[in-house]
């Protein structure tokens, strides 16, 4: 493993002897021995998770990126393999993935900041606020969109495979236009919905009166210090320490397939960013930081369906209860890159894994590490 792909790991029990031996007070065999635990638990999970992420140990091979979270502590920041490899780039914990679908909870996040502001309603009708939304969708409300429970059809049906001009947000909203029914009446049932999220991204544009990226910087990137994200357009921003997208064959050859005709679209998958950014998104989600209490317990409660079942998905997120115990989860995939992002709040726990790579099934191995933490 690269030297440079290691982070400090921050460990409670040493911080606490640190300040006793500042203080000038001795520290007890007890201290000791409980120090000693603690290393030796910790130094067998990072262990633990080494294992897992040997698939990606290998500077001939896509990288990948991963930081463990627990209660406020980051205890595992570490990463594999190659983040260029035509460049021959290690993957660092500061390289730059593009997230795909972990993108909509930012999303999500900037409409519930718009709700904050006075200036939308989660009940709004979507074709009061965005002009050229589809008549057909009149009923759709904001709310609708959030939790992909809007019956808008998937803008992807309509881009053949033989298509290699990239499609961008305002092409989203014509392809949408191009039918004039739902799939089913907003609110009756759950399909997840790439249209939706681009939607909504050009709904908080219109509203805010900015460009999506610039409205994602200016009030979550740089409030967060989250230096290094970028909503990605090309000609007109730059990834710092971009991570290249790869697929491989079935002889474990590598080619590059960084982008496709849908990579350029923004509400639904556009942001690139480092685990060391992540941490301070999860951060702030956990505590609140963006928006209150109220406003996170709805984002991460699955909604009600007209039919009286919960369809299992919050504003951006994944929720399911496992075991008892209440989960948060989103899969991110696009041409080239493949990640996870896992919460336990009852553990205080977050999982984040992301690669440049097709396939890879990082949410296997996000929930792999988890079990390491219980």
């Amino acid at each position: 493993m690269n030297p440079r792909s290691i982070r400090f790991h921050r460990f409670p029990g040493f911080i606490a002897l640190a300040l006793a031996a500042c203080s000038g007070n001795r520290a007890t065999s007890r201290d000791m021995t409980d120090a000693s635990s603690l290393r030796g638990q910790t130094t067998a999970k990072a262990a633990a998770i080494d294992a897992i992420l040997a698939p990606y140990n290998s500077a001939s091979v896509p990288g990948a990126s991963v930081v463990v979270i627990s209660s406020g502590q980051v205890v595992y920041e570490r990463a594999f393999g190659s983040a260029d490899l035509e460049a021959h780039t290690a993957a660092t914990v500061r390289t730059d993935y593009r997230l795909a679908s972990l993108t909509k909870a930012f999303t999500a996040m900037s409409i519930m900041l718009l709700v904050k502001d006075g200036k939308l309603h989660y009940d709004d009708r979507a074709s009061d606020v965005l002009p050229g939304f589809p008549a057909y969708g009149r009923d759709i409300r904001i709310r609708h969109l959030l939790t992909h429970t809007s019956g808008i059809v998937d803008y992807e049906d309509f881009v053949p495979d033989s298509q290699t001009t990239q499609l961008n947000d305002d092409d989203v909203l014509k392809l949408v236009n191009r039918t004039d029914t739902l799939n089913f009446p907003p609110g009756s049932a759950y399909h997840y919905s790439n249209s939706a999220y681009v939607l909504l991204g050009l709904i908080v544009a219109h509203v805010s009166g900015m460009s999506f990226p610039k409205f994602l910087h200016d009030r979550i990137f740089a409030p967060l210090h989250m230096d290094s994200t970028v909503a990605y357009v090309k000609g007109s921003s730059t990834v710092p320490n971009r991570a290249y997208g790869y697929t491989g064959d079935s002889a474990g050859h590598f080619s590059r397939t960084d982008q496709s005709s849908t990579s350029a679209t923004l509400g639904d998958g556009g942001i690139y960013t480092s685990v060391t950014d992540m941490v301070k998104w999860s951060e702030a989600l956990d505590h609140a930081t963006l928006v209150d209490s109220a406003a996170m317990r709805q984002a991460w409660s699955p909604t009600m369906l007209t039919t009286g079942k919960e369809s299992g998905y919050g504003y951006g997120w994944f929720v399911a209860t496992v075991n008892g115990e209440r989960q948060l989860r989103h899969h991110g995939e696009s041409t080239g890159f493949t990640n996870a992002i896992l919460k336990y709040p009852q553990r205080k726990l977050t999982v984040i894994v992301l690669t440049n790579r097709t396939g890879g099934n990082p949410w296997d191995t996000a929930d792999r590490i988890a079990a390491l933490f219980p």
